[in-house]
């Protein structure tokens, strides 16, 4: 995969293929603004993208693997939803929203963050409108608005080159993400079903393939299903009466025990979580005494 020029925005292809902990960033090459979007490809590319010149920096949401190295552009404005904002002005309010409760992970993931994603807090930015027009001088860019994955997880679309930057919702075979306290697989649908609509001819995800060309008609199904798939595998795994613990003993979401434990237990047991809380919603489950089941 490489980068690729469309008019005056640019694809950059992320490091290792887009995978965690880096993405695909986008760079906006206007006339009268120079934005980069989720500066987190790789350290080389960002600090070529800095000798060109770059007015601002955009985050698609608050992710540590979205503002990778969001610090080397120190003199630049830094634009997000004012809903994703809070997470980076403190590194607790960060492990916060994580919902990282026991004080081993947090000092695991204090030392990540600042070792790896050169985490420092943040005092002001300035917020993007929801369904805003940014007139960057011979290039617009729309706002849109697409909570679930955050609350304020936000996508972009050109329209002088019909293409769509999705974010996070990725299109990959892993399926969609909602495992963070704020997230929510209602919104996360809703937002499949907003992204699906528009009629956009280039697709650009942040992570892993990144750049679809073609209509991903099929791929925006298979995303969404893993959502149901999930949630059907939930149902079988509670063919008795279960704990929170013996559930994610199952591995729904990973499908089998992965290293580093601590990384991957916790991700599940929080996917996990907000499915049984979907389940409570819909009245398809009920809880007591810490079990779960079936209606």
């Amino acid at each position: 995969m490489s980068d690729h020029q469309f008019g005056k925005v640019r694809f950059i292809c992320g490091k290792n293929g887009g995978k965690y902990p880096y993405n695909h960033s986008l760079y906006f090459q206007g006339e009268k603004i120079r934005a980069v979007l989720d500066p987190a490809s790789s350290r080389q590319k960002m600090l070529g993208l800095k000798d060109e010149g770059v007015d601002e920096v955009w985050l698609s949401h608050w992710h540590e693997d979205h503002i990778h190295y969001m610090n080397l552009f120190e003199s630049s404005d830094v634009r997000i939803s004012e809903r994703d904002f809070p997470p980076l002005t403190d590194l607790d309010t960060f492990l916060d929203w994580y919902g990282i409760e026991d004080p081993a992970g947090r000092g695991y993931w204090k030392k990540e963050m600042v070792e790896t994603f050169d985490f420092r807090p943040r005092k002001t930015a300035r917020f993007f409108r929801d369904d805003e027009l940014i007139d960057l001088g011979g290039l617009t860019v729309q706002v849109i608005p697409t909570p679930g994955h955050t609350p304020g997880h936000l996508s972009f679309y050109v329209p002088e080159e019909g293409l769509l930057f999705v974010g996070d919702y990725d299109l990959t075979s892993f399926g969609p993400w909602y495992g963070d306290v704020a997230s929510s697989i209602e919104e996360t649908i809703a937002s499949i079903s907003k992204l699906k609509a528009i009629p956009a001819r280039r697709w650009v995800a942040a992570h892993n393939e990144g750049l679809f060309e073609t209509p991903p008609g099929a791929l925006w199904d298979a995303y969404e299903n893993v959502i149901y798939e999930r949630q059907e595998k939930l149902m079988k795994t509670l063919d008795r009466p279960k704990t929170l613990d013996e559930i994610c003993a199952a591995w729904i979401i990973y499908g089998r025990p992965r290293e580093p434990k601590q990384f991957f237990e916790f991700n599940e047991k929080v996917m996990i979580g907000k499915h049984l809380e979907y389940s409570l919603r819909r009245g398809d489950i009920v809880l007591k005494d810490k079990t779960y089941k079936k209606v």
